[in-house]
């Protein structure tokens, strides 16, 4: 017998998918995108599921500088989970969008590539770390498959796309103050130029600080950004510019047992050096009774320099040339203090994985319009550098290493590796829009030619080369619109990923392992299938989606020790998951004050091959995809009287296995956030001046957020595994906002 829950959303599915169709509106039914206020819910005139957020009226209903990734929560077929109200805390930071988790799927920024946005990032930046959150204008997901023209090399799955606002035309200076739980303070500041003789522009710059709401240590921002627009009449021209320094203590792992035995509240050591060293050499105190309960501390920095200038040259009406270049430069390092390797005089030592980045890349776009086709075709290429190493720091006795900086000058380097990437995409698509735009059909395809050469400067993790490349990956999508309200959609797509460079993939296992499989290693393949409805009028926007996808060629990473070990990984193809779902999305507007939206969200992943796991065969064929909850829904019930402005956001994520056998799991939970704003408008020289209240977790719900922060294993009937992070209890955050 099925919960009641599930019983209760297949009724609420079956509901919403069966919404009445009333009388006629004005509603045009050629539209790119249809919008119902603050969101595109349901992305009219698109020919694959398409859904856009107005970023600046969301970052309203959460705390000052959240993440713009965790605002597409509240989107269908996307899970995302954080240790930290704001979704910045990188280490907890996961999205998984109709099965597939983070580093499958794509991220841009004004068109330039993200990576994958994964802790250890090997060709690309967090977007909390690209761009200050009131500097994104709106954000574009595609949960099946994104715009043939999004420069990803991980995009198996669904696209999302931030872009940064444009500086306004008039003269202005904004600051927002903020102040929270936990010691919680963020300071904003913003001036644009306005606008002369065809130039405007903006600087902003950023600084925050919260203290970790358990345990000891902060996690501390400073960013800058810098946009300026040139507008001539034969051309535009617009640069970006980003800085960020982020230094962030991390929260203890923990295990279903050491939950259970520890407590929702259970942290690192730090400040207690003592304790740490005592645990170090097998003296516990308290309920702790092993070393992976805790460590003294750990934490990350990341230092990020981003520079993209973009040219738009229209050469007449019909047919235009775009460019955009743009330069990264990463350092970053993840401390830990490990009691697995002793030094002199403690039994504690500081165990650093040390980053680098540096790339290059180029976007030239062509479109042209005759007829009925408009017609798109591009290249990317990105030249990439990339340094990866594992070291360990003496400490002494007297001296805990309480201080983020970064360490140089390691006493003991246990592997150092060179990536050189040369990645090389293009692309070429004809929209055809016919019998008067009621139909439009998409056809094109895109190449992708990456090439990775890894050395072994210390160590024993492996040298080689590695290319992924598919020279024809089709894209076939259609919309057909019925009525002037009423519209059907269905898209194909076939995607491939390049392979890994950098801490977990195929060159983190040791040569002679690499040289076993290395030969016939392939890239991991998915096929996307999907279909939809979408249906508008004045009172409401809804849509129904449902799609299939057959991904081949999981590349699975197999640990072999505890995370902070960090001993090379086993490497394997392990086979084909299955993965059909729906999403249903409904908004509706009671009344100029009253509006209600809703997203439910189906997702049924599979494992359909058993693997070798060294000489054991793992019986995975026809168990569910770790870290994917089968159910989500959201509830968004905003209401506005004049000056005053409420909302309350409820969310609900369903259970999620943690091994691969599905002999252990998290349980499912709700979260509610609400928030008020009240405008007080102009006082002297301030204007629009304006005051926000938001409370996260409103109902103080003690639950997992993050699973696999270390990963999966295949089995862990008694919960063992260090890999899951607690969600932030209730918070609230207070906000003034003002421009002069």
């Amino acid at each position: 017998m099925k919960p009641m829950h599930k019983v209760l959303f297949a009724s609420i599915l079956t509901a919403l998918g069966a919404l009445p169709v009333h009388a006629n509106t004005n509603s045009d039914a050629n539209s790119d995108a249809s919008t119902l206020d603050e969101i595109s819910v349901i992305g009219r005139g698109q020919t694959r599921q398409v859904q856009q957020l107005d970023m600046v009226l969301e970052m309203q209903k959460l705390p000052a500088g959240t993440s713009p990734l965790k605002l597409l929560a509240k989107l269908p077929g996307v899970s995302f989970q954080s240790a930290d109200p704001f979704g910045n805390y990188e280490w907890s930071t996961r999205i998984a969008i109709r099965g597939f988790n983070q580093n499958q799927l794509g991220f841009t920024l004004d068109g330039i590539p993200l990576g994958d946005m994964s802790y250890g990032n090997h060709n690309g930046l967090h977007i909390s770390r690209a761009v200050v959150s009131e500097n994104v204008s709106s954000v574009e997901l595609a949960q099946g498959a994104g715009a043939i023209s999004t420069a990803s090399t991980s995009n198996l799955g669904g696209t999302a796309q931030f872009f940064t606002r444009d500086p306004e035309l008039e003269y202005g200076v904004r600051v927002a103050q903020s102040f929270g739980s936990d010691s919680a303070q963020r300071t904003y500041l913003s001036m644009d130029s306005g606008e002369h003789g065809g130039f405007s522009s903006y600087l902003s710059g950023v600084f925050a600080d919260t203290d970790k709401w358990k345990g000891a240590g902060d996690q501390e921002q400073w960013q800058f950004n810098g946009k300026g627009v040139y507008q001539a009449e034969a051309f535009t021209l617009n640069g970006y510019v980003a800085t960020s320094r982020r230094e962030e203590f991390d929260y203890a792992d923990l295990s279903l047992e050491s939950q259970r035995r520890l407590g929702w509240d259970w942290d690192n050591y730090q400040p207690d050096w003592q304790r740490a060293i005592d645990a170090a050499q097998g003296r516990f105190r308290g309920p702790a009774n092993n070393l992976d309960d805790a460590y003294y501390t750990a934490r990350g920095l990341r230092d990020d320099d981003l520079v993209s200038v973009n040219l738009d040259l229209p050469f007449s009406d019909s047919v235009g040339f775009q460019m955009l270049t743009y330069y990264h430069r990463n350092e970053g390092q993840g401390h830990w203090a490990t009691p697995y390797r002793a030094s002199p005089t403690v039994p504690i030592s500081l165990r650093t994985t040390e980053y680098d980045i540096e790339r290059v890349g180029y976007q030239p776009k062509i479109n042209a319009t005759f007829g009925v086709h408009s017609i798109d075709a591009g290249i990317w290429f990105e030249k990439s550098v990339h340094g990866l190493q594992r070291n360990f720091y003496d400490l002494n006795r007297n001296s805990p290493p309480d201080s983020a900086f970064f360490y140089r000058d390691p006493d003991l380097r246990v592997f150092r590796q060179r990536f050189d990437t040369d990645t090389l995409s293009y692309y070429l698509n004809d929209r055809m829009d016919l019998l008067d735009g009621a139909l439009a059909i998409d056809v094109g395809f895109k190449g992708t030619d990456v090439d990775i050469d890894a050395v072994s400067l210390i160590g024993t993790r492996a040298s080689g080369e590695l290319e992924a490349k598919d020279s024809f990956q089709p894209q076939v999508a259609a919309r057909y619109s019925f009525t002037d309200n009423e519209e059907v959609f269905a898209s194909y797509t076939e995607n491939m990923a390049a392979f890994r460079p950098g801490v977990s993939g195929p060159f983190s296992a040791s040569q002679a392992a690499f040289n076993l499989f290395a030969s016939t290693l392939e890239p991991e393949t998915s096929d996307t299938l999907e279909l939809g409805l979408r249906s508008e009028r004045d009172w409401y926007q809804a849509s129904l989606a449902l799609y299939t996808v057959r991904f081949d060629n999981r590349l699975l990473t197999i640990a072999r020790c505890a995370g902070i070990v960090g001993c090379p990984s086993s490497f394997a193809n392990v086979g084909e998951v299955r993965t059909n779902g729906a999403e249903v999305t409904a908004s509706f507007r009671f009344s100029e004050s009253l509006k209600w939206y809703n997203a439910l969200s189906y997702n049924d992943s599979e494992y359909r091959s058993d693997y070798l796991d060294g000489e054991t065969r793992v019986l995975a064929d026809g168990k569910k995809v770790v870290g994917t909850p089968e159910l989500l829904f959201t509830s968004d019930l905003g209401y506005t009287a004049g000056a005053l402005s409420a909302n309350l956001l409820g969310q609900f994520t369903d259970e999620r296995f943690i091994t691969y056998l599905n002999d252990s799991k998290v349980d499912s939970y709700w979260l509610w956030n609400a928030s008020l704003s009240y405008s007080l408008g102009d006082i002297s020289v301030l204007k629009d001046l304006k005051l926000q209240l938001q409370v996260t977790n409103l109902l103080d719900e003690e639950y997992f957020s993050t699973v696999g922060s270390n990963g999966f294993v295949t089995s862990d009937p008694q919960g063992l595994n260090y890999t899951l992070l607690t969600g932030a209890p209730r918070q609230w955050f207070l906000t003034l906002d003002a421009r002069f």
